[in-house]
């Protein structure tokens, strides 16, 4: 929750068109997802799961931003008292005990680990009922995944997507899998390379998205075809989907061995560390190749 109260995600069901709306709702860290936006996201997807009256999902954000990835202030904040942690136990000042109560509260951390790799049960993709992103802005990292999660994107003329891991010290996550199968290959790989952005209008060229529309007919228009698939029979929806995504994760599972294995030289190196600690304290990072 904000600091003003506002919730980091609003979830709203309209039932009478078998939809529901999933607003992430921190503009002012451009919808960046933290640890409680995490959990209310994944209290919202295990509620739409299970709702038989609802048939699809709209995804969107507050303010300028779709969402701009994973909280990388919050993350180094994570890593400073995790690494507190680990040297009080190392110098003897706290037992093996009191080090994993510690690190418990701290909680896990999302930025350069192992998880980042693995698939979780709220994957949109995972999910048997179709998802809309409405990227009304900035999509980067975490929240350019989040779109490409979706089974449909529509965006505004103003939005731009990225995927920015490389520039702070790790891979990405799952854009790693999404960013060749949905887009080709030349186009992936910059993306995924570089770190480059990628326009409205170069994603409506090479079919990234389906639609650019204006702001004020973003949600609508989403909306509109959330109620032309809500209006569809719902076992043939899902069976649409499922078909859909074998071919879209057909050999994921063999890229996730390989991730694994890269993350325990990428995810957990010093690189790692740097990059959210550099991205917090407002400057270039310095990479070790450690």
């Amino acid at each position: 929750m904000s600091q003003d109260g506002r919730p980091d995600l609003i979830y709203e069901k309209f039932p009478k068109g078998h939809y529901a709306i999933f607003t992430r709702n921190r503009p002012e860290r451009l919808n960046a997802m933290g640890s409680e936006g995490g959990r209310l996201m994944n209290e919202a997807m295990q509620d739409f799961a299970t709702d038989s009256n609802m048939s699809v999902g709209i995804i969107t954000g507050v303010g300028r931003a779709f969402s701009a990835g994973g909280d990388l202030r919050e993350t180094a904040e994570k890593n400073t008292k995790a690494d507190d942690v680990e040297r009080r136990f190392k110098a003897g000042e706290i037992s093996t005990d009191e080090r994993g109560r510690l690190l418990a509260e701290i909680g896990p951390i999302t930025g350069g680990t192992l998880s980042r790799y693995g698939r979780t049960a709220s994957n949109l993709a995972d999910l048997n009922k179709p998802f809309i992103a409405a990227v009304n802005g900035i999509a980067v990292a975490g929240g350019c995944e989040n779109a490409m999660d979706c089974d449909i994107r529509i965006c505004t003329p103003e939005a731009y997507f990225g995927l920015y891991e490389i520039k702070r010290g790790f891979m990405p996550g799952s854009g790693i899998y999404w960013a060749p199968r949905l887009m080709p290959m030349g186009e992936g790989l910059y993306m995924l390379l570089t770190g480059d952005n990628l326009t409205a209008q170069r994603a409506k060229e090479i079919g990234f998205v389906h639609e650019v529309v204006e702001r004020d007919r973003l949600l609508p228009r989403a909306i509109e075809i959330a109620e032309m698939i809500g209006a569809n029979a719902p076992l043939a929806v899902q069976g649409v989907k499922a078909m859909a995504q074998f071919w879209r994760q057909f050999g994921l599972g063999q890229q996730q061995q390989l991730a694994e294995w890269a993350s325990r030289y990428i995810g957990t190196s010093e690189d790692a560390k740097e990059g959210p600690r550099a991205f917090a304290e407002k400057r270039a990072p310095v990479w070790k190749g450690a």
